[in-house]
């Protein structure tokens, strides 16, 4: 289609995918709506553990259709793990709820290690639980440690029988109340450094698994667990060594993609609800859609949202064609995990101004989207750890292209195989990028494009003259700043690409660049203003300020698309 558009459970229609992916999402979304909007709420106000929709997901063999590999489907024809689809459902779940996001999220986080593993019979295991309709639990954060996986504190014993006695307590972990396997982190107390980390499998119907409690006040049941003395045998170790500290970075990677598209359908939902009754109301005579800055606010959410949709897809295509030879996901996907889910909470951000109190009212979904949107951008790791990490891949992004072949649209019925040999968690600094200059050249005739090329330009004269020195080097605080200028560079590299191969309209591209031309100039202003920006910097920064080129006309039509959305969607009572 030539626009991006908001997923829309009326027409809803995922062609694009084989017959069983199209069926399930499908089927996915008609049990919601037939649920319909005020069991939905008052399962979420009620904090109601979501066995309903386990047990839906069950009958219809979803995750275990989605969520299984080729390589242990038995010869099944629909099941593989197809990062197309999984971003499709993720956007779908987002939409309904975050708490059913998150019971198939922390499922695809505990199922990392196991596809990872060289264990055939922990891997046929997990695949007969998901065929039983079971989720899964990823046991890795600590109380004391947080995800600081140096520093676990679950200890494991040898037994004197090839396997070992695991003490220790785990927090944060999502599905730790039902979890029919739980992967779990810890290290060997007869072994030294890496060389002692294990990863195993715990069942949390054991006598020997203590769940303590749900640390959160929700649906989603993000527990405490502790073991006591809990057999391992051999047969429950996952990964041992480095591989085991592998295991766990890869699963993060594989798993952080999934928060971007989540915070897609969570801002779908609410746009609809917010422009529906914006257009519906009227103060002093005129709908409060009539109000300049009402419109205004309206169409940035809209174009923001754009853009978070655009990159997301893109990105899959990445994840979808790397290998051992194209690593280009590793910066891709914290770009996913940073910015699509941080300008998720400028989009509600924006909606909520408009509707103000509407948003508090306790029959709306956006209520709980308010809340909700605020969590993605703070697990898979925050804001600042995954800046840090896209700070790794500035150098070679911006300043040493190589050739790559063309990687296209990846909606193709494929198994992503390559996501479960990742290899070691390390090399970062080795990862080349091709040249990131021709999807701009390809859209210099939009103003706004060719005036955050500037832009964009200016940020590679200052990593060759002005970059941090090696004082600098040691603070954070500057560091994120020049951080958010170049993930926003990359965010408008695949925006454009994405662009490209579905042939969005010009209106809705050269408006969303307007946005990012204000937000890069707002992150120049804030390099200068740090405490130890040195004049040089300054001097960069207040250069690199940019004023978008305004079009009242064109502003005019991308409003009109703004506008269809009153009435377009709103959810059964």
């Amino acid at each position: 289609m030539a626009d991006a558009p908001l997923l829309n459970p009326r027409t809803y229609d995922p062609a694009h995918f084989d017959p069983e992916t199209r069926r399930l999402l499908r089927a996915t979304v008609d049990w919601f709506e037939a649920r319909g909007k005020r069991r939905i709420i008052e399962d979420y106000r009620t904090r109601a553990w979501l066995g309903d929709f386990l047990a839906f997901a069950a009958q219809e063999n979803l995750f275990a259709t989605f969520l299984t590999p080729a390589a242990e489907a038995a010869g099944h024809p629909d099941k593989r793990w197809d990062t197309a689809r999984i971003a499709a459902l993720n956007e779908i779940l987002g939409f309904y709820g975050l708490d059913y996001w998150y019971a198939w999220q922390v499922t695809v986080l505990g199922l990392g290690p196991v596809w990872q593993s060289d264990n055939a019979a922990a891997r046929a295991r997990a695949a007969a639980l998901l065929d039983q309709g079971e989720v899964f639990a990823f046991g890795l954060s600590e109380k004391t440690h947080g995800a600081d996986i140096y520093s676990t504190d679950m200890l494991l014993t040898p037994d004197g029988e090839g396997g070992f006695r695991a003490t220790g307590s785990k927090y944060y972990i999502g599905n730790g109340n039902a979890a029919g396997l739980v992967s779990v982190f810890g290290r060997r107390t007869d072994v030294e450094g890496p060389d002692g980390y294990v990863f195993f499998a715990a069942d949390s119907r054991a006598p020997s698994y203590h769940l303590v409690k749900n640390v959160v006040d929700s649906s989603k049941f993000v527990s405490e667990f502790r073991l006591e003395d809990h057999p391992v045998a051999a047969a429950d170790v996952l990964h041992t060594g480095r591989a085991a500290f592998d295991a766990a970075l890869n699963t993060v990677n594989v798993g952080k993609f999934n928060l971007c598209t989540a915070s897609i359908g969570i801002c779908e939902h609410a746009m609809y609800e917010a422009v529906t009754h914006a257009h519906n109301r009227v103060l002093y005579g005129r709908p409060v859609t009539a109000f300049p800055h009402v419109r205004r606010e309206l169409t940035d959410a809209y174009v923001r949202l754009a853009g978070m949709k655009l990159f997301s897809d893109r990105a899959v295509d990445y994840f979808r064609t790397a290998g051992p030879d194209d690593r280009r996901y590793l910066l891709f996907n914290p770009m996913t995990k940073m910015k699509v889910t941080t300008e998720g909470e400028k989009v509600i951000d924006l909606l909520w101004d408009v509707i103000a109190a509407k948003g508090f009212e306790k029959d709306t979904y956006f209520a709980q989207a308010a809340v909700e949107i605020r969590g993605l951008p703070k697990l898979e790791g925050t804001v600042h750890v995954n800046l840090a990490l896209i700070l790794k891949f500035m150098g070679n992004h911006l300043l040493a292209p190589v050739a790559h072949e063309p990687v296209p649209t990846r909606l193709d019925a494929a198994d992503d195989a390559f996501l479960f040999r990742q290899g070691p968690a390390r090399g970062l600094g080795s990862v080349r990028f091709h040249d990131w200059r021709p999807a701009f050249d390809a859209y210099d005739r939009l103003p706004n494009v060719a005036r955050f090329r500037e832009q964009a330009d200016a940020l590679c004269d200052f990593v060759r003259t002005a970059a941090p020195g090696e004082d600098q080097g040691r603070d954070l605080d500057l560091l994120l700043a020049v951080g958010r200028l170049f993930a926003l560079v990359v965010h408008a590299q695949l925006v454009l690409e994405q662009a490209a191969l579905t042939g969005l309209d010009d209106d809705v591209l050269d408006e969303l660049f307007a946005v990012l031309v204000r937000d890069f100039s707002g992150h120049a202003v804030e390099l200068h203003g740090k405490d130890s920006a040195t004049p040089a910097q300054q001097e960069w920064a207040l250069g690199a300020v940019r004023r978008p080129v305004t079009d009242e006309a064109r502003s005019a039509r991308v409003w009109e698309r703004v506008e269809a959305l009153s009435g377009a969607y709103e959810m059964r009572p």
